[in-house]
């Protein structure tokens, strides 16, 4: 079928099985779950992916017309955000035949929930300072330690865990990448209660727990290398909303408040065209990414600009969210309160804005680095702008 037909059947499609509502915390996941089934059915989940592992094997216009389709719906697909945005894409590129063909389609299908297992109490910004280890004890690797901020985890089934092996080289050379058995008697899962009232991250303990080599992904000590691209797809997946639900860059909370403020007002005027445009270019630099990334074109760094410019965005959207709605939207029963409240965990998850700009500077920019201070010479002493 051509574009059109493909996309009017979409539409069709979504008036008729997206809910109407979010569904109720206490069985939300039993019923996303059928929801992911019959996405993955009709030809829905996995649109990019390769036939081979389970995905539809259609081009990025196709799945931008999905998109741009599912953006009126709210499609309650969170809980599989993780694996459809970075453990999936990891093992499609950096997995083993045999583990693409066990875990990508149950994955699409819904069957089963991922979480990624990266950050510890002492390794957020700088993961590769991790203490979680893995020791090889003949064909399986015994896993000890901890785990936090861990989104999903409460309701996963697998996790992409980033675990030490190597003690004696440098931090980057000593990890390696493993999927790891979530349901397994060592590992002790504890939910974390954030201030929307609402168990979003956990942290995770491990106890002697078995991985069999087989499930290794990638090669011994080489982790890091996997890990890096697990955090390329989880800036873009995180910037482009994938597996969050369909309305993203103009929330229903923002469209409410349009009717109901005074759009005649030209400062209100102003703040909703420039939300609007800030919302559009992070559209299109997201899509133009995407694209990139199908045609074999690494975007590198640049998916920490996309990454940031969805934090900023939040923020944006949270501020004026607040001054249109006033001091009533801080209370608990109100429509937005829970959106605000998030708005500051997207300028920490998936790596702080301070760390992107970092990243941005050094990466893409090639700004030079900051002259370190030698703090034994006197401040007027020091020469300002000489560099070696």
């Amino acid at each position: 079928m051509n574009l059109a037909e493909y996309r009017r059947a979409a539409r069709a499609w979504l008036q008729d099985n997206a809910p109407a509502d979010d569904y109720p915390e206490a069985d939300g996941v039993a019923r996303a779950r059928e929801f992911m089934a019959r996405l993955y059915d009709a030809g829905y989940s996995g649109i990019t992916w390769p036939q081979r592992w389970g995905g539809q094997g259609l081009t990025q216009a196709e799945e931008r017309a999905f998109a741009e389709e599912a953006r009126d719906h709210s499609l309650p697909t969170y809980v599989f955000s993780i694996g459809l945005g970075m453990t999936g894409p990891t093992l499609v590129d950096r997995g083993t035949d045999e583990q693409r063909e066990r875990f990508v389609r149950p994955l699409l299908r819904g069957e089963e929930i991922w979480c990624q297992l990266f950050s510890e109490p002492g390794a957020g910004s700088d993961v590769a300072s991790l203490q979680t280890r893995a020791v090889l004890d003949g064909d399986h690797w015994i896993v000890n330690g901890q785990k936090v901020w861990t989104s999903v985890a409460h309701h996963a089934d697998w996790g992409l865990l980033l675990a030490r092996t190597d003690v004696e080289v440098p931090k980057h050379k000593g990890l390696t990448m493993f999927v790891v058995d979530m349901r397994h008697p060592g590992v002790t899962v504890r939910p974390l209660r954030d201030m929307t009232g609402r168990s979003n991250f956990n942290e995770i303990f491990f106890d002697n727990v078995p991985i069999p080599d087989e499930h290794r992904v990638g090669e011994a000590n080489d982790g890091w290398g996997v890990a890096v691209t697990t955090l390329l797809h989880e800036r873009l997946s995180i910037s482009a909303g994938v597996g969050m639900s369909g309305r993203r860059d103009d929330p229903a909370s923002i469209e409410a408040l349009r009717r109901s403020v005074d759009t005649e007002d030209p400062l209100v005027r102003d703040e909703l065209v420039e939300l609007h445009i800030r919302s559009r270019a992070l559209a299109l630099f997201n899509q133009r990414l995407s694209q990139e990334t199908k045609a074999g074109i690494f975007p590198g760094a640049r998916g920490s600009a996309a990454k940031l410019l969805l934090a900023e965005l939040t923020m944006f959207r949270a501020d004026l969210a607040t001054r249109l709605a006033g001091p009533e939207c801080a209370l608990a029963d109100h429509p937005l309160a829970r959106e605000i409240s998030l708005a500051p965990a997207m300028a920490l998850g998936g790596g702080t804005n301070e760390i992107m700009r970092n990243i941005i500077g050094d990466r893409v920019l090639n700004l030079p680095p900051e002259p370190r201070v030698d703090k034994t010479v006197p401040f007027k002493d020091l020469k300002v702008g000489t560099q070696g």
